[in-house]
């Protein structure tokens, strides 16, 4: 997977992955990984599928309607390439915390249902609840989700569905949102630095 890596200057700080919404590329989300923690290492990630050539991580059938075989199979992908990364890198493969928009946080919040051990948290900017299945017991994964009460794309009650799912999961999750749209906003990765420095300190 087309990536950059960028070394953290303390090493017992996260990775924070980064992962792009839909016509996103692995520069994207650069600027948040310094906003949330300017001392750790960063994985930003350019999904393999391509939509109208529009980088994106898994296929869908139509706008909110995922192809879940591949959601399942780009899943692993991702997964086994964290796993081959962390070796190359030489980072703690446990101590991985998320930042994925719109059809990047799907394949995160994908990573967590699928999973036990994927994430040890997840930043998710406009998620959807990205299958109907059971989940892996997430004791001690820290989860913060940004909505929007107005998104289009990514109803509140898709984003209340994937806060229950993953709370019934034992995972810890805030759910922040926002009188807006789909768009990703400074207040929203602001409220998620917050929630960054009060579970990694």
């Amino acid at each position: 997977m087309k990536h950059i890596f960028q070394k953290g200057k303390n090493p017992v700080k996260p990775t924070l992955l980064l992962l792009h919404g839909t016509g996103g590329n692995e520069l994207d989300l650069l600027p948040l990984a310094g906003m949330i923690d300017e001392e750790a290492s960063v994985l930003s990630v350019r999904g393999n599928v391509l939509e109208n050539g529009m980088p994106r991580f898994f296929k869908r059938l139509a706008e909110g309607v995922f192809d879940e075989e591949d959601l399942v199979f780009r899943t692993q992908e991702l997964n086994e390439f964290l796993d081959e990364t962390a070796q190359k890198y030489e980072f703690d493969r446990e101590n991985i915390i998320a930042i994925g928009y719109s059809n990047g946080a799907n394949i995160a919040a994908s990573l967590l249902f699928h999973y036990q051990n994927a994430l040890r948290g997840a930043i998710l900017h406009h998620p959807m609840v990205p299958r109907r299945i059971e989940l892996p017991d997430l004791t001690g994964t820290n989860v913060f989700i940004a909505a929007g009460t107005n998104d289009p794309i990514c109803p509140p009650l898709e984003s209340e569905e994937l806060q229950a799912l993953l709370q019934d999961a034992n995972a810890s999750v805030e759910l922040y949102w926002e009188n807006r749209g789909h768009q990703l906003t400074r207040e929203e990765v602001e409220e998620a630095a917050q929630w960054y420095k009060g579970i990694v300190g």
